[in-house]
């Protein structure tokens, strides 16, 4: 007897509105949606990352721009507000959405429960990076999406430094395979958009994610059908991270662009 493809997706995550977002938009195309939910990092995890990767002060200065820009908190709650509704989804958890709750991605136990559900795409969004260990355990491919359009604006922060370098044109999301490095996968969609006089470092990453579900979508769509096709993207490649306090000052200041 014939095995009927499967149609499962699962979704990796470490939770949050923008994931939610694209979750639901997910959940409405396909209806065999899968939730695996790691542990988010604490603030001092990340800060302690940052610093091994970029030493203590820009990781410290980083930090202070994450908690700086939530101070306009109920600013930044309209504009997400007004985006979610503008592109007609929402950020509300489903209590019936099948979830898998572990410690992170990369754990023996996440491996576990992707081998249990053997979906025939893993879709991954604001979440750690994957092992090579865990890459190895799924046997499906696995897709990212990426606010940032690559390999320009690869890492945090994409759409923010495309308005910095003066290169709105590629303020935009990504959506590619995901392999052993950082947002380096072959580039499967693109999507670009404009942002508001309102948007901010707080709201340009929901902007990007809301505006962009379209293509993922259709990454998922032609990994169901087998017709992925993958692409080199052209353009510099360089790995971004939020910007340091002062920098965030600075720009705000002189261009406008918080």
């Amino acid at each position: 007897m014939q095995q009927v493809p499967s149609s499962k997706i699962v979704v990796m995550t470490a939770g949050g509105v923008n994931p939610q977002v694209m979750i639901n938009a997910l959940a409405a195309r396909f209806p065999d949606l899968h939730v695996i939910e790691e542990r988010p990092e604490t603030k001092g995890e990340i800060l302690r990352r940052r610093a091994r990767n970029l030493g203590w002060l820009n990781a410290t200065g980083q930090m202070a721009t994450m908690i700086a820009s939530r101070l306009g908190k109920k600013l930044a709650e309209r504009r997400s507000e007004e985006i979610i509704r503008q592109f007609g989804l929402s950020e509300r958890r489903d209590p019936a959405m099948p979830m898998k709750h572990v410690s992170s991605i990369n754990s023996a136990e996440c491996h576990a429960a992707v081998i249990e559900l053997s979906p025939a795409v893993v879709f991954t969004i604001s979440c750690g990076i994957l092992s090579k260990a865990t890459l190895a355990a799924i046997p499906c491919p696995v897709i990212n999406f990426h606010a940032g359009i690559n390999p320009m604006y690869r890492g945090q922060m994409g759409g923010y430094w495309a308005r910095v370098e003066e290169d709105e044109k590629n303020f935009g999301a990504t959506v590619h395979l995901v392999d052993a490095g950082v947002d380096t996968g072959g580039s499967l969609h693109e999507h670009r958009v404009t942002p508001s006089g309102a948007d901010t470092i707080a709201t340009y990453p929901l902007l990007l994610t809301a505006a962009s579900t379209g293509i993922a979508i259709k990454a998922i769509e032609d990994a169901l059908s087998g017709n992925l096709r993958p692409y080199r993207p052209t353009g510099r490649s360089a790995l971004r991270y939020p910007p340091p306090i002062w920098t965030w000052i600075r720009h705000g200041i002189t261009k406008g662009i918080w």
